[in-house]
C-alpha cells in the first residue's frame, strides 16, 4: 500500500496573507504531496510576560483557524486533501465543529480529516469558556456526538456534557462520516483512537523500537475494541530541517515497513526528535519539502 505523503503550511513564518497562502498551498500541491497539515490555536497568551519553568503559548506566532484556511484551499486547489494537526477540540462545541467539519467536507470534496487533540494551553480554555480540567473526558464524548451528527440526519443524544432531543445537521457528510484522526500518545488516547478513530498520529516516538511497540499495542486494543486494525491509519512527522536525503530515506523506509499510512513533512515542529529547518523564508520551506518529497518519490 502507498504512503501518503503530506507537508506543512508554516503561516508563522512565510505570513497570513491570501497571496503567500495560496502561492505555497499550490506549490504543495504541485510537487506530488497528498495533504497539506495545518495546526490549530485560538488564543495565545502575552508574549510580553515572565511564565518562568511554565509551558505556555503565547500570541508570537500566527495561527490561522483551519477550517477559515481549508475553506480557501478547498477553492483554489485541485486534489490535495486537508488536516488540522490538530483541532483542539473540548475547547469547542461539538456541535459546531460537526458542522464546520460537514461543510468543510462537501466543499473540498471529501478531502478533509480532522485531527483532534485535547490541548494543553489554559488560557485558551479560559478565552473561550471551557473547563481545562475535564478536556479528556469531554473530547472523548464530542467524538461521539460528531460521528452521531454525521452519521443520522436526527440524532437523540443524552450524555454527560452534550444533550439533543431529535435534532441534526445539514448539509451532512455523503459519506456519513468526516475521518477522525486523534493526536497525542497519552494512554487514554491510545484507547479513544482504537475505540473510535480512524487514524492515530503519535508524535511522541522516533523511529526505532519504542515506536514499533506502541504500534503494537494501538492494533491490541483495536482488535480488544471490536475492530480490524488496518481500518485505523498511522501518521508520523518527519523533519526536513534535520540530516539529509539518506537519512530520510532511511527513516521513511522504517515507517512504511512498519505500517505507517500517512507521513507529512513539517518545516517547523520541534521536539526531542523534531527539527524546524534553519531558516524561516518562503524559500527555505518550500526548498526543504521540494528536496524531501524528490529523496522518498520512489519509496512511496
Amino acid at each position: 500500500m502507498a504512503i501518503q505523503v503530506g507537508a506543512s503550511l508554516p503561516v508563522g513564518d512565510i505570513g497570513t496573507g491570501p497571496t503567500v497562502v495560496r502561492d505555497y498551498a499550490q506549490a504543495i500541491e504541485g510537487l506530488g504531496y497528498d495533504y497539506i497539515v495545518c495546526p490549530d490555536h485560538v488564543l495565545g497568551a502575552n508574549p510580553g510576560r515572565d511564565y518562568g519553568d511554565k509551558r505556555v503559548g503565547t500570541s508570537a506566532t500566527a495561527y490561522h483557524d483551519p477550517f477559515v484556511l481549508f475553506g480557501f484551499l478547498a477553492g483554489i486547489t485541485r486534489k490535495v486533501g486537508f488536516c488540522v494537526g490538530v483541532l483542539i477540540l473540548a475547547q469547542r462545541q461539538a456541535a459546531l465543529v460537526a458542522k464546520q467539519a460537514a461543510c468543510l467536507d462537501e466543499l473540498s470534496g471529501g478531502r478533509f480529516r480532522l485531527g483532534v487533540g485535547v490541548g494543553w494551553n489554559e488560557i485558551e480554555f479560559q478565552g473561550l469558556g471551557m473547563d481545562f480540567h475535564s478536556r479528556g473526558k469531554r473530547s472523548a464524548e464530542q467524538v461521539r456526538f460528531m460521528q452521531a451528527l454525521w452519521r443520522e440526519p436526527s440524532v437523540k443524544f443524552d450524555g454527560e456534557f452534550h444533550k439533543l432531543d431529535d435534532g441534526g445537521i445539514n448539509p451532512r457528510p455523503k459519506s456519513g462520516k468526516v475521518p477522525i484522526w486523534f493526536g497525542g500518545h497519552a494512554e487514554a488516547t491510545f484507547k479513544r483512537a482504537a475505540k473510535y478513530g480512524d487514524g492515530f498520529m503519535p508524535l511522541a516516538f522516533p523511529a526505532g523500537d519504542k515506536a514499533l511497540a506502541a504500534f503494537d499495542k494501538l492494533r491490541g486494543l483495536i482488535k480488544t475494541a471490536g475492530r480490524d486494525p488496518a481500518s485505523v491509519g498511522l501518521e508520523v512527522w518527519v523533519s526536513p530541517g534535520a540530516g539529509g536525503e539518506d537519512d530520510w530515506r532511511k527513516e521513511f523506509a522504517f515507517w512504511k515497513k512498519a505500517g505507517v499510512t500517512h507521513v507529512n513533512a513539517h518545516t517547523t515542529y520541534v521536539s526531542s526528535h523534531h527539527k524546524r529547518i534553519a531558516g524561516k523564508g518562503y524559500s527555505d520551506h518550500l526548498a526543504a519539502i521540494t528536496r524531501y518529497r524528490k529523496a522518498v518519490a520512489d519509496l512511496v
